[in-house]
């Protein structure tokens, strides 16, 4: 057990009852009561109700916070709320004296709230809000335990991936708002020959994949699962068995009816989660850490739901859903009995555990029969019924069917030795000592596993022997939603010897047999294992390399930490865009601009201009303030010539008075020293001269813009009557803009009174002295 995680079995310290209650039961009320909400749900949505509601966002966008609800974000609601709320219960005891448990619980309940928003959004950019705040939310619970290195390489590693598929995401969305013409789901479920016909669907579909394959752990993307391991088990048991991995999953769902019936669609899902589910199985059964026999196993999962909707027959989708439940039940079982075993034992490898069953009997039923489900074993367990659905679904493929039911039955082969692995090896033989004296976990600990493990076998009773209750139809809308037609649920545990049923028997056989000879098999791949070391784990540490070399040599060239070549670049920078634009929107067409020029504004223009070449040429300080003096007045000049006595009067009070203090105080300072080359110099000058010359023309192109503002009639009209000014620049900075010239005054005045406080210092320190 890591340090971070206290035992539950920690002394009190005196605390009262009260504070040793687990607050997890308190917590969890509001997923319950969201779990009961969404059940009071199921007999409209069976009845093939959709519930729709709206609610203005970003109005002037299109973009409104739409709820959709139907069968199948029904199922991922109740998911959601329903394991999340044995979760909360679980980390209550699990963290038991944690000290961050209440902000464990923060980010939990927010990761909640973000993908009930996901699976109920009926717009796709409120969808994808959603999807990334899952992105954000998952990377505080993987890195929760941020003192550790592990943890915290773990939770960026999820992040950049998962960060990554998110904006091409968003990218896939936009496209396909533009080609549907909404960012309303309901819209969009009715463009679907308008969108597949469109020159645009082949990106939607290829930026689609990338988001769906990145956040559901396909392959090449599936690293980030195993290692997203270092996250306190609780973390595991929701985020990584039933919900955020689930995401992609929901998003190849809902987008099947617009997307999906296309070779390229159906070819892509099919390789893409064949591949992956290979090799979760491949990789799982030869781990000894149990939660990352789990990983390996759920990224086999997920590649399984993943191919069953690129076969998108009736028979696959109807697998797909199934298994979508019965694979949430069973792993949210066995990630939570892994934790419980590995809180009450000090330890999760499987090599140091043996004979659980007589000290920890309640979790080693729970594991039993989540293991027996997820094996397939028997007709008594949901597993069972969701692998028959998987072979059947393979073996009446349009195309490639043997291919995908070898696929099939080689990964649920393995599938079996992983039960093993979980169920056998930790619990029977002879009791062996573990770091911490071994004993049966406390009811907050065991209380998750045992549900979710016996819905296992309650949901074939359901289906066997309560023909009219609300399963079958409700799984039949969840099944009609992803495939845009009418799917017939029938579902039965029991169906007769045929093709299935040898294939069931075949895989349980070959499992067990595997299982036996597991040891012997792992020295006879060990040398295959060795390509692993040029895999995608590599890749992603070789690219994380390569951005940081890239990084510190952009930050060698550019943060430098010389101010003048700072200044150089922003200037040279704005220059560049602004000479661009200029060009290319006006052809610097400046000729028309100086038609009514009289002689007396051009003598200022003059003036000004020799009085700016005098204060840069200038050596003396005084000269200099001199210089600047007069290019305030003649900037005067310009605003009586144009009608501002006011800000001509302003002006000349403010140029007085800097003059003035400048005179005053920089005339006893030694004379100006040359402390640039001639080259650089030179340089300066040029980009000084091309700037001003840039702004120039920037200006005079701006007045030759017709305005038609507003606020200037505005202003002018209601100057008097509601402000009681004549003067409407007074009324604006003193009545219309108020809290503006309050702030400036504020600036001011905390400038002064830090410039006071630093001569009030000085002179102390000399008094000190």
């Amino acid at each position: 057990m890591t340090p971070a995680i206290a035992s539950e079995q920690q002394p009190a310290n005196g605390k009262s009852w009260l504070h040793r209650l687990n607050p997890g039961w308190f917590v969890a009320l509001l997923p319950l009561s969201l779990t009961l909400f969404f059940a009071g749900l199921i007999c409209r949505v069976a009845a093939g109700e959709v519930i729709t509601g709206s609610y203005p966002w970003v109005p002037s966008l299109g973009v409104n916070l739409s709820f959709y609800i139907d069968g199948l974000s029904l199922v991922f609601a109740l998911l959601i709320s329903g394991i999340g709320t044995l979760v909360i219960i679980y980390a209550g005891g699990y963290l038991a004296g944690h000290p961050q448990l209440g902000r464990f619980y923060i980010y939990l309940l927010l990761f909640m709230t973000a993908m009930l928003g996901l699976v109920l959004s009926g717009n796709i950019i409120a969808l994808f809000v959603f999807w990334e705040l899952t992105s954000l939310s998952s990377y505080l619970l993987i890195g929760f335990n941020h003192s550790q290195p592990k943890a915290r390489a773990s939770a960026l590693q999820a992040l950049l991936i998962t960060g990554g598929g998110g904006l091409a995401l968003l990218a896939g969305l936009v496209l396909l708002g533009q080609v549907g013409g909404s960012w309303e789901l309901s819209t969009l479920l009715t463009q679907d020959i308008v969108i597949q016909n469109h020159p645009l669907y082949l990106p939607i579909v290829l930026l689609f994949l990338l988001g769906a394959f990145t956040k559901s752990a396909q392959f090449p993307f599936h690293i980030w699962l195993p290692n997203a391991m270092a996250a306190p088990t609780p973390v595991s048991a929701y985020l990584h068995s039933a919900t955020m991995v689930k995401a992609g999953i929901f998003l190849l769902a809902r987008f099947n009816p617009i997307l999906g019936n296309t070779p390229i669609w159906q070819c892509s899902l099919t390789a893409t989660g064949a591949v992956t589910m290979l090799l979760g199985a491949y990789l799982a059964w030869q781990q000894t850490d149990l939660k990352r026999i789990l990983a390996y196993s759920t990224i086999s999962a997920l590649g399984t739901l993943v191919l069953l909707l690129g076969v998108g027959t009736a028979i696959a989708v109807k697998a797909a859903v199934v298994f979508l439940i019965v694979h949430s039940l069973y792993k949210g079982a066995l990630f939570m009995a892994a934790g419980a075993i590995d809180h009450e034992t000090g330890t999760r490898d499987i090599n140091q555990l043996r004979g659980l069953r007589r000290v920890m009997p309640i979790t080693f039923v729970a594991v039993t029969l989540a293991a027996l489900s997820m094996a397939g074993a028997l007709p008594l367990f949901v597993g069972y019924i969701g692998k028959k659905l998987i072979y059947e679904a393979a073996l009446t493929a349009p195309s490639a069917a043997w291919l995908l039911t070898g696929s099939v039955l080689l990964t649920n082969t393995f599938t079996v030795v992983v039960a093993g692995l979980v169920a056998v090896r930790p619990f029977w033989g002879q009791l062996k000592p573990t770091p911490k004296p071994a004993h049966e976990a406390p009811l907050s600990l065991w209380l998750g596993p045992l549900l979710l493990a016996g819905l296992g076998l309650l949901l074939v009773g359901l289906l066997e022997f309560v023909p009219s209750s609300l399963l079958t139809p409700f799984l039949a809308t969840s099944a009609t939603a992803i495939a845009d037609e009418l799917v017939r649920v029938k579902l039965a545990a029991w169906s007769g010897v045929n093709a299935i049923f040898w294939l069931s028997l075949a895989t349980l056989l070959a499992g067990i047999g595997l299982y036996t000879g597991r040891n012997g098999l792992r020295r006879l791949l060990s040398p295959a294992n060795a390509l692993t070391a040029i895999g995608p784990e590599r890749i992603y540490e070789r690219t994380l390399a390569g951005l940081q070399i890239v990084a510190t040599g952009q930050t060698r060239l550019l943060q430098h930490g010389y101010l003048p070549l700072y200044l150089l670049t922003i200037v040279l920078t704005t220059a560049g865009l602004i000479g661009y634009t200029l060009l290319t929107r006006y052809g610097l067409n400046i000729g028309t601009h100086w038609s009514g020029v009289r002689m007396h504004e051009i003598t200022v223009a003059v003036v000004i201009l020799l009085a700016t070449i005098a204060a840069v040429v200038s050596k003396s300080r005084l000269a200099t303030i001199a210089a600047l003096g007069m290019i305030g007045y003649g900037l005067s000049l310009l605003f009586v010539f144009y009608g501002a006595p006011d800000l001509a009067m302003t002006q000349l009070a403010v140029e007085t008075l800097t003059v003035i203090i400048l005179a005053l105080t920089l005339y006893h300072l030694p004379r100006f020293s040359r402390l640039s080359s001639t080259a650089g110099r030179t340089r300066d000058a040029l980009v000084a001269l091309t700037v001003g010359g840039l702004v120039s023309v920037l200006v005079l192109t701006v007045l030759t813009v017709p305005m038609q503002s507003r606020l200037t009639p505005f202003f002018a009209e209601n100057s008097v009557t509601l402000a009681k000014g004549r003067n409407i620049v007074n009324v604006i900075l003193v009545d219309f803009r108020a809290l503006d010239t309050l702030g400036e005054i504020t600036v001011l005045a905390v400038a002064a009174i830090g410039i006071y406080a630093l001569l009030k210092q000085q002179k102390q320190n000399e008094q000190n002295e």
